[in-house]
């Protein structure tokens, strides 16, 4: 894959660079109380600027959310001949675990924000439910495709019910322990096999 240009490179720059701002304005002064103005202020550059990399000040506490989403299809979209579900799912946690997106995501300030800020702000938290439900009708719809003579829709919608609400609960609760990256990565891939062997079975945790 060739490197992305000057141009890409400035426009990564300045979306990150609103992130960045934005979660440390949510963190000292609250979500309610910054605007979009004061952000693209803080990262240099106009509010008309700001919404071309944004819809509102919601979207960045969510800004590596469709990135990850789409890693996750493409995955799918790309089974491997005679691959089981089992272990495309294994395959689409990691590549998810292991991509820029997820690093962006969970190894940023805005991650730390956002899990303080969602058990007190209905709206955020109703826009984390509503990505997370989108997602696993397109991920459920996708393995359909892919799965024609083994999955119908029920199935394909409960396991990928049962496999997001690990991935979730175990990246909040990482979150909140203040886990690294890596600790982060074996705990969510530890979390898929629990999903796939089933309760009465997990694997062993791995050694302290």
């Amino acid at each position: 894959m060739s490197e992305p240009g000057l141009r890409e490179r400035k426009k990564q720059r300045t979306r990150r660079a609103l992130i960045e701002q934005a979660a440390r304005l949510f963190e000292e002064k609250g979500y309610d109380d910054t605007t979009v103005a004061e952000i693209a202020a803080a990262a240099d550059v106009s509010p008309r600027t700001f919404f071309g990399y944004f819809a509102g000040k919601e979207d960045v506490l969510f800004a590596d959310t469709a990135a990850r989403i789409r890693i996750a299809l493409d995955v799918v979209a790309d089974r491997r001949p005679g691959e089981p579900v089992d272990q495309l799912l294994l395959r689409v946690v990691g590549e998810m675990a292991s991509s820029q997106a997820f690093a962006a995501d969970f190894g940023g300030r805005a991650a730390a924000v956002r899990l303080h800020l969602l058990p007190s702000h209905p709206t955020l938290q109703a826009a984390a439910v509503r990505r997370l439900l989108d997602f696993q009708v397109e991920l459920a719809r996708a393995l359909v495709t892919v799965y024609p003579d083994e999955l119908d829709e029920s199935t394909a919608a409960a396991m990928v019910g049962a496999l997001l609400g690990a991935l979730v609960a175990t990246g909040m609760d990482g979150l909140r322990r203040g886990r690294d990256l890596v600790a982060l990565q074996s705990d969510l891939q530890r979390a898929t096999g629990i999903v796939l062997h089933g309760i009465a079975s997990p694997p062993p945790p791995p050694p302290r």
